[in-house]
């Protein structure tokens, strides 16, 4: 009898690490093909609320680190690339030097804008970020994340790019910084400018 419960005992929990085992392999494979759809940027949404071909929000003012302020409105016309960012986001610091030598400087005498979208952090905060990062294209403020949470997730991370045509159109969408992705949408600029 105890040979016989001991056998039900042993055969039960072989099933059962089976079974577990077959989940856990399960939730592997799914992680995987998670992983492969974030690195499509067209599989899925990427926290963004916002896609390409729609209407960009433009209901906020941008007041930029040095007192100015501006609109996607006023900008009607112009090529517009926000970047949403933080003086804390690594990602942010890593691809910024890009933005301001490959988008800034190269595009901003055709009809470029670039203007850096800082996440909730005060205007001191901001303008050391700018100088930190020897940047000349303009920070914006933006308290509470408001501006961003027009675009994406609030709870969603930064190192985006949002690039709008003169129609005020979304053309392009980046997330992380990802030297393919960030070609792609300095040719997606270059298009628009040449057209402009």
């Amino acid at each position: 009898m105890k040979k016989a419960f001991k056998n039900i005992l042993q055969t039960l929990l072989v099933v059962a690490v089976s079974a577990v085992g077959g989940n856990h392999l399960k939730a592997q494979s799914a992680n995987h093909d998670q992983g492969k759809q974030a690195a499509d940027p067209n599989s899925i949404d990427r926290g963004y609320l916002v896609k390409v071909g729609e209407q960009a929000p433009d209901d906020f003012e941008l007041l930029l680190q040095d007192g100015s302020k501006t609109s996607l409105k006023q900008l009607r016309g112009k090529i517009v690339v926000l970047q949403f960012t933080a003086s804390w986001c690594s990602v942010c610091r890593k691809e910024m030097p890009h933005l301001e030598s490959d988008v800034w400087k190269a595009y901003r005498d055709k009809n470029v804008v670039l203007i850096g979208v800082d996440r909730d952090e005060p205007l001191e905060k901001v303008q050391q970020f700018h100088q930190d990062m020897k940047i000349t294209y303009p920070l914006a403020l933006d308290p509470g994340a408001d501006i961003f949470g027009r675009f994406a997730v609030k709870k969603s991370g930064v190192t985006r790019n949002v690039v709008i045509d003169p129609n005020g159109k979304i053309v392009f969408l980046t997330r992380l910084y990802d030297p393919n992705e960030f070609s792609e949408m300095v040719k997606v600029i270059d298009g628009l400018a040449k057209r402009s």
